[in-house]
């Protein structure tokens, strides 16, 4: 069944919901006039039962379509209580109006199905049925009542939305190997991740001299505190190496105190991050003075970059944890207060709600895609002979609508087959494939090929794919291979400003690298090296 509306059954003003609202539908679908009035007063009899004796009541409305193409309308009135015994005489009449209804009981509830054939089915389409969804959307609310009835349940729905999102924010920082939480203006804590929760204990209120004398390692808490101090009195990003007391032990942390602005740039307070540097520390402070290490330094130089290389990494993700996902969710709470304080005005509500659903979806993104980058690791005992041909192949036929849309124009040369990892190769192409399609103003001209080159380490392909798209300046091509680097608005071209960080690692993981040549207006050429 196609669900056209659904009513909470409540009170006596939703009877009347109930009954005007049947009326509509029935109407809408070219029932006879006494077919209407019989339906709908079926309808509204196991709704008074349900009202007067039921639980947790509700009634949907719908259309469904049966055996040889023909439609009905179909209303289910459900609850918790078997209203066939609180009141035999109401179902009874019901099911001599309606010519028949349908009882079931499924997951300790009860339903009463009620249908309605509608004639001239034939007329009745998808399409139609769907505009019948956006009627009843938009239909001017019947009462005051009504009207207050659809801005509580748009307010639920809305809360319902910003708690998905908010346990989505607080699982992501969870899982991140870092200590972050807030701090107000009033130096009041909050939105902590468990790992901060450990270290500042069940008891945290403040950042405060006494709890950072608490969490700082003792010879480090005059230089701590200094920090933090000039922070809020300049306002401004404040980082250092401390270490920090777990379980004891003092180790050692990037620390950083970083301004957390509103939408007016006013400053409300600050994100802290505290990552782990104990084994690179170990390793400065141990290559520092002892020369019988220096024949093993050049290992160890290796082992440094590495770790270089994760921090960065985890930098990215506390800015994301203190910016980029806060600020929809601050978005999404700041709409949630207007939207409580003047839900009288129609034209506000309609505008905070459209943009307070942009930024759940955009925060929705956002983890999607770094929770995606975050597992974004392969070893060799993962490799498979891949054929690329055959990727590639998928890779299109999932942008087929798109390609058709755009007319875009596609050719591919013989590809190879290598070692490596399906899923993060099918991966690279498709992120590659899909800014081809998405940055083109024209009609899409794509074209893949291959061949093998010799390079420093020995024999690669070169895999290259070139397009005709809108192409960039030179000065930001090595850019855009850093996360959440975007050259482009929102409104302009969607996306999160991670696909081609994802295209670098994947390469990198493969033991190869990815280049990019490009020119404003002209085109863009991506070169993948992968070994041989």
């Amino acid at each position: 069944m196609k669900e056209i509306l659904r009513i909470r059954l409540d009170n006596e003003m939703d009877l009347i919901l109930a009954h005007k609202r049947t009326m509509k539908l029935a109407e809408l679908c070219g029932l006879f006039s006494s077919a209407q009035t019989r339906f709908a007063t079926a309808v509204s009899e196991i709704t008074r039962c349900s009202i007067a004796n039921g639980l947790e009541s509700s009634l949907t409305l719908g259309i469904r379509t049966v055996p040889g193409g023909k439609k009905e309308i179909s209303a289910i009135i459900y609850d918790r209580i078997d209203l066939a015994k609180c009141n035999p005489e109401a179902i009874a009449y019901a099911e001599r109006l309606s010519k028949g209804i349908l009882m079931d009981f499924e997951s300790d509830v009860y339903s009463i199905t009620l249908n309605a054939k509608v004639p001239y089915s034939g007329i009745l389409s998808e399409g139609r049925a769907e505009s019948f969804i956006d009627f009843f959307k938009r239909e001017a609310p019947l009462s005051p009542y009504d009207e207050i009835r659809r801005k509580n349940i748009q307010l639920i729905e809305l809360a319902d939305k910003l708690s998905e999102s908010e346990g989505s924010y607080r699982q992501l920082t969870d899982t991140l190997p870092l200590i972050v939480f807030s701090v107000s203006k009033s130096d009041k804590i909050s939105l902590v991740n468990k790992s901060a929760e450990t270290i500042l204990g069940p008891s945290y209120r403040d950042l405060s001299p006494a709890v950072i004398s608490l969490i700082i390692y003792k010879d480090d808490i005059e230089y701590v505190a200094r920090a933090w101090s000039t922070a809020k009195k300049k306002y401004s990003l404040q980082l250092l190496q401390a270490r920090v007391v777990m379980d004891g032990k003092a180790i050692w942390h990037q620390i950083s105190f970083v301004p957390n602005a509103d939408d007016k740039n006013d400053i409300t307070g600050w994100i802290v991050t505290m990552v782990n540097i104990h084994a690179q520390k170990l390793v400065e402070e141990t290559l520092k003075d002892n020369k019988e290490l220096k024949e093993a330094q050049d290992k160890l130089r290796l082992y440094n970059d590495e770790l270089q290389k994760k921090n960065k990494e985890l930098e990215q993700f506390a800015y994301v944890a203190s910016h980029d996902l806060q600020e929809p969710l601050r978005k999404i709470r700041n709409f949630i207060s207007l939207a409580q304080r003047s839900r009288s005005d129609n034209e506000k509500q309609d505008l905070y709600y459209s943009k307070i659903n942009s930024s759940a979806e955009r925060m929705s993104h956002l983890i999607t895609d770094v929770l995606g980058y975050s597992k974004l690791s392969v070893t060799s005992d993962e490799f498979a002979m891949v054929d690329l041909n055959s990727v590639i192949a998928d890779v299109i036929g999932d942008f087929e609508f798109l390609i058709n849309e755009k007319n875009a124009e596609i050719s591919v040369g013989e590809m190879p087959q290598l070692s490596g990892s399906p899923v993060q190769l099918s991966q690279l192409f498709y992120n590659l494939l899909g800014n081809s399609l998405k940055f083109a103003d024209a009609v899409p001209k794509i074209s893949i090929y291959n061949e093998v080159v010799s390079a420093e380490g020995g024999q690669f392909n070169k895999i290259t794919l070139s397009d005709n798209g809108i192409g960039i300046s030179s000065q930001y091509i090595e850019k855009i291979f850093t996360m959440f680097k975007r050259l482009h608005s929102q409104n302009e071209y969607p996306g999160t400003g991670i696909g081609l960080a994802i295209c670098k690692k994947i390469a990198e993981n493969h033991s190869g690298r990815i280049e990019m040549e490009s020119t404003p207006g002209a085109g863009t050429t991506v070169h993948v090296y992968l070994p041989v």
